[in-house]
Parts: C-alpha cells; structure tokens; sequence
C-alpha cells in the first residue's frame, strides 16, 4: 500500500510538469515580474507552513534518496525544516543562529561558520521574505514569468559556494513556493516539492 507521503509526492511529481507547460505557455500580454516586484509579492506572507517531499540524485546511489516533512516560515528571518522521513531530524533557522537535531541531540553553529550552508540557507529566507538584499549578498537573481507562475534564478557569487552549488531554482504561484531545485556542481541535484498547508493551520 502507498503511504500518504508517497501519494503526496507522486500527485506533486506528476502536477509539475503541467505547470511548467502552463508558464511557458503564459501569452506575452500578461503582466512580467522583475527582482522587484516579486520580492514585494512574497513579502505580504509574513508567515506559513507547507508540507514538503524532497529527491536527491547522489552518485554512488542506485536510486535517490527521499525525504517528507514540513516547513514552518515566520518573518523577518526564523525558518523551520522538520523532517518526518526517512527519520525525523529539525533544522531550525533564526537571525544568525543555526540549530540542527538529530537523534536526540542538537547542535547549534553561528551562520558564519558554515558559509556554505549560509548562503542556502539565505536563499530561501530571504525568498520567503521577499528580502532582495539578503539573495543579492549571495546570487545573481533573476525571474522569469509571472505572478501567477514564476521561476527565481539563482547562481552564487561566492568561489566557494560555487564549487559546490551550479545553480538554485525557486518555483512558485502568487506569494507561495512550490519547488526548490538545487544543482550541484558535482552533478548531484535535490528537488523539494513543497505543498502550502491551509494558513489557519500554519505553525510556524
């Protein structure tokens, strides 16, 4: 029998496309969003929850790995990732602090000790919170599309998260996300699909 998850990631993995298509073929009069406006679009959610399905392609893996949970966003800056499965672990994000549990454990870093990590990590807070500023320390950003269905563009500025980071992807509708997609520069790439939860729900 398949799992709600597994149904949950099958049913956004086989909408995807479609809603490629849908953007591609969006007709030339309708209204194009630039780094700005998109940023101003994102930024009236100020907070919210999403329910996310993950696939990553490793080398040396026969098949991907996955991964469910969800994501909590509160503005200005506290990002939330619990993951469900394969085991539960949270990932918790707030001004300049980092703290992961795993197994009962918990550590906690300073951003700027993981550079790396950092920028990723901007990538989506700064997204969620419609902060130009925050992406552009990072990436050059551009958007395609339009406010009904658009695409974020992201490569790093940083040598050292460009030798492990090709290139970031954020899809989305309106002021919600729908897909994250990171290419590595080895080859391997992670795909978030992210389902937005009903915002009397939200739990940030």
């Amino acid at each position: 029998m398949t799992s709600g998850p597994e149904r949950t990631r099958r049913s956004l993995l086989l909408r995807l496309p479609a809603v490629i298509a849908a953007a591609a073929a969006m007709p030339a009069r309708a209204s194009r969003l630039d780094l700005a406006a998109l940023m101003a679009l994102l930024a009236t959610r100020k907070s919210g929850e999403a329910r996310f399905t993950e696939e990553r392609t490793v080398s040396g893996f026969d098949s991907p790995l996955r991964a469910a949970g969800t994501l909590a966003f509160q503005a200005p800056d506290r990002f939330v990732r619990r993951q469900t499965e394969p085991r539960a672990e949270q990932m918790e994000v707030a001004g300049n602090q980092l703290e992961w549990t795993r197994g009962g454990r918990t550590r906690r870093v300073a951003l700027d000790a993981v550079p790396e990590a950092a920028a990723l990590l901007e990538a989506l807070r700064g997204t969620l919170a419609g902060d130009a500023a925050a992406l552009q320390r990072h990436f050059e950003a551009s958007v395609s599309g339009t406010p009904a269905l658009w695409t974020l563009s992201l490569k790093p500025r940083d040598g050292r998260v460009a030798g492990a980071v090709r290139s970031l992807q954020i899809a989305g509708s309106g002021a919600d996300l729908r897909s994250v997609d990171l290419q590595l520069a080895g080859g391997d790439r992670s795909l978030m699909l992210i389902e937005p939860l009903d915002p009397r729900a939200a739990r940030p």
